[in-house]
């Protein structure tokens, strides 16, 4: 699958449902919950023990019904054994030209993480094809829209503290996509995947709301 093709699945799908458990069973009924909830873009946060078998797992399980991706990725070796692995985008906490570069070799997504506009200019510069601003919730969508102001053609994308109740306003402020954590997963936590699947429906319902209204203002 070319880089184009999995950029496109990821803009048109655009909530990014994070992936952090304590073992790699719990991760995978995370993911199992997110996917059936119909949030289908999934980063495995590499913090989770077996993050590897993790991913392969779900690529061999899910195929192309979803898109499978590593995070906090912090160098090019862990990038291209998470490639490997079958991940087709690749996130990091921070900006390393090597793991873009490795993305880019290899035709898969790359999102570095950033936190200020000099950051932003030196990831796009080195390929990066959505820029994560993390963390978000240490930032606020307001700080997503006075980044766009000298860079409105930057591909920004908040993980961090994203929300049913204010992923709106990070769309509003111009994220092309949103990193969601917590107020996705931590059902989980006490084994309640069923909550986990409530909410992912729930993030679902949102965006539908939030496209068409943006449909109708247009």
């Amino acid at each position: 699958m070319q880089k184009l093709t999995i950029l496109n699945a990821i803009l048109q799908n655009p909530i990014v449902g994070i992936i952090r458990a304590p073992d790699a069973d719990a991760a995978l009924q995370l993911a199992d919950a997110c996917i059936t909830g119909g949030i289908t873009v999934l980063e495995v946060s590499l913090t989770t023990p077996d993050g590897l078998d993790v991913i392969r797992s779900l690529v061999k399980r899910y195929g192309n019904d979803a898109m499978i991706g590593a995070g906090t990725v912090l160098d090019a070796a862990t990038a291209r054994l998470s490639i490997l692995a079958g991940s087709r985008f690749i996130l990091s906490p921070s900006f390393d030209v090597e793991v873009i570069q490795t993305c880019n070799r290899y035709q898969v997504v790359s999102m570095p993480g950033v936190a200020t506009a000099t950051e932003v200019v030196k990831a796009m510069e080195s390929g990066a094809d959505i820029v994560k601003v993390f963390p978000g919730d240490a930032f606020g969508p307001a700080y997503l829209k006075a980044l766009r102001a000298p860079l409105p053609h930057a591909p920004l994308m908040p993980s961090g503290g994203v929300t049913l109740e204010n992923m709106d306003a990070w769309f509003a402020c111009g994220a092309v996509a949103v990193g969601v954590g917590g107020s996705l997963t931590a059902p989980g936590a006490s084994g309640d995947y069923e909550k986990v699947t409530e909410n992912a429906k729930a993030f679902v319902r949102a965006l539908s709301q939030i496209r068409a209204r943006s449909n109708t203002s247009t």
